[in-house]
């Protein structure tokens, strides 16, 4: 059974830095599946100074929004890019890329925020900078970083709806 309290310093975290990157990374340390949160997602992440989480993205799906704990940034929104800092709140309602969203240290020292999101599965991500979409099955799976079906593509790469059936 779950605990209904957990400290963010010490909750379990990974990092999601891809090799050889110099531009993404960060310590995320899930918190939902340690409250026992099935509806609700939360992640304490840290990011070093020039780097980001995540890809710049939308979701389909889901709403997030991120308290910002420590340090200071860019949220990159659609179009636009904000100043943000510690004690700032950010939207990243669900919708195409309009609403696609990114948050860069580019401070001098470590960031740190809290992001907070529905968990409506499934979900599709969408990725403007790079042209590529996420299709995310997380159940039965415990996490977007562990789900149960993830597929990375692009909308050239679509199959014809018959393909492989016999007919």
């Amino acid at each position: 059974m779950s605990l209904p309290v957990v400290n963010i310093h010490d909750a379990q975290s990974f990092s999601n830095q891809p090799e050889d990157s110099a531009r993404f990374g960060a310590r995320i340390a899930p918190l939902s599946a340690a409250l026992g949160m099935a509806g609700l997602g939360a992640m304490y992440v840290t990011v070093e100074p020039g780097r980001r989480a995540f890809p710049f993205h939308n979701h389909l799906g889901n709403d997030e929004m991120f308290i910002i704990l420590e340090g200071e940034g860019l949220y990159r929104f659609g179009a636009d890019e904000f100043p943000v800092k510690s004690g700032d709140v950010c939207a990243a309602p669900r919708g195409g890329p309009e609403t696609a969203h990114q948050l860069i240290n580019s401070g001098q020292k470590d960031w740190k925020d809290i992001g907070i999101s529905t968990s409506n599965d499934p979900d599709i991500a969408e990725y403007p900078d790079s042209g590529k979409f996420a299709a995310l099955g997380i159940a039965p799976g415990p996490s977007f970083f562990e789900a149960h079906i993830r597929h990375v593509g692009r909308r050239e790469d679509a199959r014809d709806y018959w393909e492989g059936e016999e007919l």
